[in-house]
Parts: structure tokens; C-alpha cells; sequence
């Protein structure tokens, strides 16, 4: 009878009829052949034992492996042509397990499971493994390392056993050439560190004995050398050229840490200074905060240097200063005014009637000792504060400030009429010089009249006796105060005697009211003010105008 439940497969034989109910399910076709480095992934369609005996059960999966060529069976279809995958040096194949199953080498996979092949040449996956894809190896140099981390807890090609997340260097001391394993992922390719024998680093959080990193430590690493930055380690600033000092360098530091330096305890906060000529590299335990240069300072220059302990400020003058660790430079504060004179380049001598300064000067260094070059026949009065005492210095010399020194500044009337605080200057002119006035007087019978005088004036003054210095400057402004007094005598003169005797007159009323009369009854050759012992030697009258119109008419 007739099976309808089998077919068969017929190989070469003699030709044969097909019997009623028999049909050809595929028509006579060559046999497959399976060349080398070739398979035939095989799915069994029932359960079945195969010509070796091998039970097969449905749905069951192999290889039929090249060379060889392929008999058909009518419980077996082909699923898909395999060929080899070719594995070159320095590459490996990542494989993934479909299910549980034995790989070629014997060893159990779970599903899902990855691994590597790195055996150089054709490798023709099994049944149940997926080509995941290739792996090439990463080339070590003596420059060159690899920053790798764990994905999961396993014993590493060298027998090392690692934790998930641990990271770790390989260099070329552990491979030339090296293929990550499936555990393994590369972080970044990190290149060597090289020092020269003028170069240092600092190293936070640097890696102990143990492998693991010192958090919150510092590691100081001198050239020349090379190194490998390890996983967690980080430079503090870089890699940084050891510092040469010069016989006029120093650098001042700051202890972090309580340590021994050269046989001195340091403790936490001490300031020290180290002088040149030298070579200094900073050690973990100290901290650099400022490198200093000599100051050359000629015989007219100075600093102002303050103690920062004490507070107390100091001029240095006229030799090549550095500052320790105890001093800094002090600015020294002067008023908006002073500074405006200080910096104009105007002589006070020919320029005594400018009234605009250089509005171009340049800015005072402060912390620099202020200096002042009084000019010849002339003083200036410095004030100390801290003493209470004033000092005249007379010209020409050079003024330099103490920190606690103040120049007492002159504000002197000026202008035709007199008008107050028209001249600003540092130093006082001890003449002969000339000031001129212009003066409304008025007669006995009411005739007013507009005078311009000039008053020839000097001081009498003597360097040696310091009273007679400091009177000078006893009225601030003696332009002002004596306009104002020689006005008021010539006003009083001119007041008591009519229009036309004074018009017949006028130079010897005038001599007479400022100088007065000796006791022969001739007219003095000066006037003095007691006060300031400024001297009036002179009376020169420019101009007689009238000044309202009734006046003027009747001249």
C-alpha cells in the first residue's frame, strides 16, 4: 500500500516508474557540494536517528562541515550556508551563544553568553553561535599604555582575579599587542608623561602598593623620567619647570604640613624665604606663595616696605632691598590735590602763574618713596604726623617723605584784583619777586579811583635758626594777607586828603601810607610783616584810572 505520511529520498539507481499515488516532491537535482571552510547549518523537520546512529529530535540544529558533498534526507532541511570566518594576527572574532551548548573547544556557554577566538586563521562558527563581530588588538609602545575597567567580576588573561568596575593599565611590559576581552572595555589610550631634568609634577590622589588610590594625598615625581598617569591619578598644575632663581630672586613659601626642612621643624602656616642663586623644586608638605625680585634703589629712590606682623611702615632708601616673608610694599595715600602737583611737570619758579596742569602726567607709583625737588631760593614745609613736628627744607635739595611725612601745600590768592586760591604749589618762593593789586580808592571829597600797584617783596629768612624757618609759612596764603593790608593803609591815606592833592601826589601819599616815616621825616625803604617776615621794598603805581563818570569828567 500507499505511505502518505513518508517520502523518501532516492540516490543514483536504476530508473523506476512512479506507482499510482506517488508523486516527485522535487525534481531530480544534483547533489550539494560543501567546499572547504564551508557548512550547511541543518535543522532536523521530525525526530529521527541519522545513518550514524545519532538520534536526532525535531526543531535539533548542526553543521554538515566542507569538503564533502551533502546527501539530502526527507527529515533534514538546509536553513543556510556558513562560511568561515578568517581571523588575521593581531585580530579576534567575538562570538554570542544562541542557547546552552558546548563550543568547539568543549567548554559549556549559556545563552547569551560572549567570549573570544584569537587563533589566527579560518574559524567556522557552530549551530548555535552568532558572529558578534571582529575585535582588532590595540598595538603597546614604550609610549603607550591602555586604561581598562571590569564589566563584571573575572580572572583576567594574566591570572589576575578582578572586581566589576576596577580599572587598571596595561602596558608593553604586559603585551606588545593586546585584545580587550569581552569583560574588558577600553576607557582611553593614555600616552606617557616625561619629565626632564628640569621639570617636576605633583600627583593628587596617587596610586599605592595595594592598587588602590590614596584619596586627598599629593606625590611629587622629579625629571628626568617618564611615567604612566595610573586610573584616578591627576596632575595638580601640569607639568612645571623647576624654579632657577637669580642671585636677586627669592620665593616665599607656606608649610601645609608639619615637616623637617634640612633639620627646622615647619608647621602648618609658617612663612619662610629661600634666596637665590638655586634651583628650587616645592616638596608636597609646602606651598609657594610669591617669588620676589630685588629692588636696586639709588641714593634718591626708596620703597615703602610695612611689617605685616606689626603693622609698622618703613622707608627703604638708596640700596637693593628684597622683601621677606614678613614685608610687603605700602602705598602711600596722598591727597587728590598733591598728587596733581607731584605728577605736573611744571617749574615752579618760571610757570608760578599757570593756572592748567599736564593733564598728561603719569600716575605716582605709591608704594614708591615720594620725592620732591625743591628749587633753588625756595622751601617747602614737610609735616610729621606721627612726631607732630614740621621740617623746612630750602632750596634747591630734594625732598623724600617719610611714611608718616605730609607736604603742607600752599594755596596763594592771585589774579588782578587779588582772588583766593587762584595759585596752588608745594614750595614757597622766598623772591625778590613782584606782585601786582588792583585797588579801589576814594578821596576826601568822594573822587573814586581805580589803582594798579605792584608791590616788590622777598623774605628775610636764616637756614640756621629752625624758628625763623617755620615762620615762613606762618600765613598760608601771604599774597592774599598782604594785598589786603597794604590795600587797607593806602585806602586810609588816600581817604584823608582831596582829588587834586592826591592827583599831584599820588606816588609819595602812597610810599608814605605803606612804608611810614623814620624819625627824620623821611619815608622808610620797607615794610616787614613781623608775622611770616615777608619784606615790602617797593611800590610801583602802573595806573590811575577814575572810576564813575563824575570823576572822570572832572579830570
Amino acid at each position: 500500500g500507499i505511505n502518505a505520511e513518508y517520502g523518501e529520498v532516492r540516490l543514483t539507481q536504476e530508473p523506476f516508474p512512479l506507482y499510482p499515488g506517488e508523486s516527485l516532491d522535487v525534481k531530480v537535482t544534483k547533489l550539494r557540494a560543501v567546499p572547504t571552510n564551508t557548512a550547511l547549518r541543518l535543522r532536523a523537520i521530525a525526530d529521527f536517528s541519522d545513518a550514524n546512529g545519532t538520534k536526532r529530535w525535531a526543531h535539533d540544529e548542526w553543521l554538515f562541515t566542507g569538503p564533502g558533498t551533502y546527501l539530502p534526507h526527507k527529515n533534514v532541511e538546509v536553513v543556510e550556508t556558513i562560511r568561515a570566518s578568517i581571523i588575521s594576527p593581531n585580530q579576534a572574532l567575538r562570538l554570542r551563544a544562541l542557547k546552552a551548548c558546548k563550543d568547539q573547544g568543549g567548554k559549556e556557554r549559556v545563552c547569551g553568553e560572549e567570549w573570544l577566538i584569537n587563533k589566527t586563521g579560518a574559524y567556522l562558527p557552530g549551530a548555535y553561535e552568532q558572529v558578534v563581530g571582529f575585535i582588532s588588538a590595540y598595538v603597546l609602545t614604550e609610549n603607550i599604555a591602555l586604561h581598562l575597567e571590569a564589566l563584571q567580576s573575572y580572572k583576567d588573561r594574566f591570572g589576575v582575579d578582578r572586581k566589576s568596575g576596577e580599572q587598571w593599565l596595561i602596558t608593553i611590559k604586559d603585551s606588545e599587542a593586546f585584545i580587550p576581552d569581552v569583560h574588558e572595555n577600553v576607557i582611553q589610550v593614555v600616552n606617557i608623561s616625561t619629565l626632564t631634568n628640569r621639570q617636576y609634577c605633583v600627583i593628587l590622589d596617587p596610586m599605592g602598593e595595594d592598587g588602590k588610590n590614596k584619596l586627598g594625598q599629593r606625590k611629587l615625581i622629579k625629571g628626568e623620567k617618564s611615567f604612566f598617569l595610573q586610573p584616578g591619578e591627576r596632575l595638580e598644575a601640569g607639568i612645571q619647570d623647576v624654579h632657577i632663581l637669580g642671585e636677586d630672586e627669592a620665593i616665599i613659601v607656606k608649610a601645609e604640613l608639619p615637616f623637617k626642612d634640612n633639620g627646622v621643624d615647619r608647621q602648618p602656616g609658617n612663612l619662610w624665604m629661600i634666596r637665590g642663586a638655586c634651583e628650587f623644586i616645592p616638596s608636597v608638605e609646602m606651598e609657594i606663595i610669591d617669588r620676589r625680585k630685588a629692588m636696586p634703589l639709588d641714593e634718591n629712590e626708596g620703597i615703602y616696605v610695612r611689617d605685616i606682623k606689626t603693622g609698622k611702615v618703613r622707608a627703604v632708601v638708596g640700596q637693593t632691598y628684597v622683601l621677606n616673608q614678613a614685608e610687603e610694599l605700602w602705598d602711600k595715600p596722598l591727597p587728590e590735590q598733591i598728587e596733581k602737583l607731584l605728577s605736573a611737570e611744571v617749574d615752579p619758579l618760571a610757570d608760578r602763574t599757570a593756572r592748567a596742569h599736564n593733564k598728561d602726567a603719569k600716575a605716582r607709583q605709591k608704594h614708591k618713596v615720594v620725592s620732591y625737588r625743591v628749587p633753588h631760593n625756595a622751601a617747602a614745609q614737610i609735616y610729621d604726623y606721627k612726631a607732630k613736628r614740621a621740617r623746612v627744607v630750602f632750596g634747591p635739595d630734594l625732598v623724600m617723605l617719610a611714611p608718616d611725612e605730609h607736604f603742607t601745600q600752599l594755596s596763594l590768592s592771585g589774579g588782578k584784583p587779588k582772588r583766593p586760591n587762584c595759585i596752588r604749589s608745594l614750595c614757597l618762593l622766598l623772591g625778590p619777586d613782584f606782585m601786582t593789586d588792583i585797588i579801589t580808592v576814594e578821596t576826601s571829597d568822594h573822587a573814586r579811583l581805580a589803582l594798579q600797584l605792584s608791590y616788590n617783596w622777598h623774605f628775610e629768612h636764616s637756614t640756621d635758626t629752625p624758628e625763623h624757618a617755620s615762620a615762613l609759612f606762618a600765613v598760608p596764603d601771604f599774597v592774599g594777607d598782604a594785598c589786603k593790608a597794604l590795600a587797607s593803609r593806602i585806602r586810609g591815606a588816600v581817604a584823608a586828603v582831596p582829588f587834586d592833592d592826591f592827583h599831584r601826589n599820588s606816588a609819595r601819599i602812597i610810599r608814605t601810607s605803606v612804608f611810614g616815616l623814620d624819625e627824620n621825616m623821611k619815608v622808610k625803604d620797607h615794610f616787614k610783616f613781623n608775622a611770616n617776615r615777608l619784606v615790602i621794598t617797593n611800590v610801583d603805581i602802573q595806573s590811575v584810572e577814575p572810576v564813575d563818570q563824575r570823576t572822570r569828567d572832572s579830570l
